[in-house]
Order: C-alpha cells, then sequence, then structure tokens
C-alpha cells in the first residue's frame, strides 16, 4: 500500500532532484523512494567516497573554460550529469 506525505525540501535540492529524475527516466516519486530505501536499509554499507574533481585543463592546469569553482550548485550539476554517464554503462 502507498500513501501519500508531504514533505518540505530547499529549493535547489528540489529543482536538483527533478532534473536528475529526468534524466533517467523516472519520476520524483521514484527516485525519492530509492534514496530512502538506501538510507533505510539494514545492512548499509559505507559507501567508497571517491573524490571527483572538475576536468582540468591541461594546457594551464587550472579548471576547463567555463567552470566556476565558486559556484557550488553548477558543480554539482556537473557532477550529477557525470553520475548519470556513468550509470548508462551498466544499463
Amino acid at each position: 500500500m502507498t500513501e501519500r506525505t508531504t514533505v518540505r525540501l530547499p529549493e535547489d535540492l528540489l529543482d536538483r532532484a527533478k532534473r536528475k529524475a529526468a534524466a533517467e527516466g523516472r519520476t520524483l516519486t521514484a527516485l525519492i523512494e530509492d534514496g530512502l530505501r538506501l538510507v533505510v536499509a539494514e545492512n548499509r554499507k559505507p559507501a567508497k567516497s571517491k573524490r571527483i574533481l572538475p576536468p582540468v585543463s591541461r594546457a594551464t592546469g587550472g579548471p576547463m573554460p567555463g567552470i566556476d569553482l565558486g559556484d557550488m550548485s553548477a558543480l554539482q550539476e556537473l557532477d550529477d550529469l557525470d553520475y548519470i554517464e556513468r550509470m548508462k554503462r551498466f544499463k
């Protein structure tokens, strides 16, 4: 049985979640459900935290043109897009 509920989320988080769900071709509800299942799972394994760095220019050694290291939401979006591409490889 499913139940309806209301949750309050920060606007930027909700926007990112909607974009991620759309990019993966699924509903926001499915995305939230999967996330909650991961959090409440009894036999959780600590995730290996691999640090993901933005693309670096080989010519200058700095970030690629167009990457603003001060814009955290843009960096998160780059990370989300990279994650989606990596997940496509497993389908």
